[in-house]
């Protein structure tokens, strides 16, 4: 598979990464030649110097031999430029194109009839999103959904006192009766782990389940996480994110306050918002904090495009007593650090664009993919085709690379936990879960009949 990239920015970087370590052919092209140089330094990647938004440079870097071009730089008019040309030297090509302004994407459809573009992302809308799955199960670390929904992909904190803590997974089942779910994934002490029968549980892991939406909140009980509701939400920064959730919290009737620095900013969503009281101010002024009452808040979440400015935010109200906390972070090695300091949560808009852009990318019907622990670990939604080497034989008989399981199915609308003698069906909906080793051989298995999957 050949990739052309438009864009040396993080979100492009961390794609061609992914990318080249799965053996793809991957060309980057980016006005920056100090950015390219970082590609070229640290990846197996082509560079080509110029703008995405010429025809000749994307010529020059072998569009019409090119299975797909993935339209990334943090200019909407260069991405839909880009596109335009593309379609004009490729027609056959895939684009999947970044768009952030929200105007664009009310145009979408009549755009489209001109660019023929595959997907639009909007990693500003993904990141309201998954925020909101996160105040709907405040007792989750992360949260995805697969199946349309039916089906939730779930980080859980495994609690000091939790009941679990040491039971061996084998023995799992004695302590839940009937709840339907699977543990997939472990993250303790920074470390991946795809866990077998013989490991155990320790107080302080990090516990990836796939459980039915019906359950999700029972699973989240049962290992130790607090799942009180959430009432009152203090939303820090006005910009696209932080107003785009204000407005959808409005909508879930929650009580809302809104603190943002630039004066114009707050007199616009003064005007747009209809019951969210709009603060003028510093979130980082412990004074401005206190004097609203901040402490007393449920949640707060802190969104602006500053990362340093989203933690010092959040560690600031927690030391005044608010309930929980989420912070905006974009710089890829914070991530590890920001929940050791006492932040709960983090989401990332960098994050939501590769997230969206792998399910597009991804080889056999992918239908959704989630990241795991950065790049470590994907969890792919796919559909079983008739000739995928997954169909007609039960599950302890593939012979899945190491690395690679399935956690659920989904058929029709019936939810299955399997074991190892279920048999997957064509037109099933499977959630696999696969380390990155192992992912260019899962994509090759969707597609086509293997012997060793």
């Amino acid at each position: 598979m050949r990739i052309v990239i438009v864009g040396a920015g993080e979100v492009g970087y961390q794609i061609a990464r992914r990318l080249a370590s799965e053996a793809k052919e991957v060309v980057v092209i980016d006005k920056s030649e100090e950015a390219l140089r970082r590609f070229g330094d640290l990846l197996d990647v082509q560079t080509v110097l110029g703008s995405g938004a010429n025809p000749r440079v994307l010529d020059e870097a072998g569009l019409a031999a090119a299975e797909i071009m993935l339209a990334v730089t943090d200019s909407d008019e260069t991405n839909l430029i880009a596109c335009l040309f593309a379609q004009a030297l490729a027609p056959h090509l895939s684009k999947i194109v970044r768009v952030r302004n929200p105007d664009y994407l009310r145009y979408q459809e009549k755009t489209n009839r001109l660019l023929a573009v595959d997907r639009f992302i909007n990693p500003e809308a993904e990141t309201v999103k998954t925020i909101l799955r996160l105040i709907d199960l405040p007792g989750a670390v992360e949260s995805s959904e697969f199946a349309g929904g039916r089906i939730l992909f779930l980080g859980l904190r495994l609690a000091k006192n939790c009941s679990l803590a040491t039971v061996k997974l084998a023995d799992l089942r004695r302590n839940i009766s009937d709840l339907r779910f699977i543990i997939g994934a472990i993250v303790r002490q920074n470390r991946l782990i795809i866990p077998s029968g013989g490991d155990r549980l320790e107080a302080g892991d990090l516990v990836y389940v796939v459980c039915d939406k019906s359950d999700s909140k029972a699973v989240i009980e049962l290992f130790g996480c607090p799942v009180a509701p959430l009432r009152s939400i203090c939303v820090i920064g006005g910009g696209n994110v932080g107003a785009g959730l204000a407005r959808e919290l409005e909508a879930r009737h929650y009580q809302v306050k809104l603190i943002e620095r630039d004066p114009q900013r707050c007199r616009q969503l003064a005007g747009e918002l209809d019951r969210t009281v709009v603060l003028h101010g510093d979130a980082t002024d412990q004074g401005l904090l206190e004097e609203e009452n901040v402490g007393h808040m449920d949640l707060v979440v802190a969104l602006t495009r500053d990362d340093e400015t989203n933690i010092l935010s959040c560690l600031l109200a927690k030391s005044l007593g608010v309930g929980r906390s989420l912070a905006r972070v974009n710089k890829f090695n914070y991530l590890p650090v920001v929940q050791a300091v006492g932040v709960e949560h983090t989401v990332s808009t960098r994050l939501s664009a590769i997230n969206s852009i792998l399910q597009s990318i991804r080889r056999g019907k992918v239908l959704s993919a989630v990241s795991i622990k950065g790049e470590e670990a994907e969890a792919m939604e796919a559909v079983a085709l008739e000739h995928s080497g997954v169909v007609g034989k039960p599950l302890r008989e593939l012979k899945f690379p190491r690395g690679a399981i399935v956690l659920c199915v989904m058929r029709g609308e019936k939810v299955i936990i399997p074991t190892g003698d279920f048999v997957i069906e064509p037109q099933d909906r499977i959630i696999i879960l696969a380390t990155r080793n192992s992912i260019s051989r899962v994509e090759r298995a969707l597609m086509v009949t293997l012997e060793y999957f």
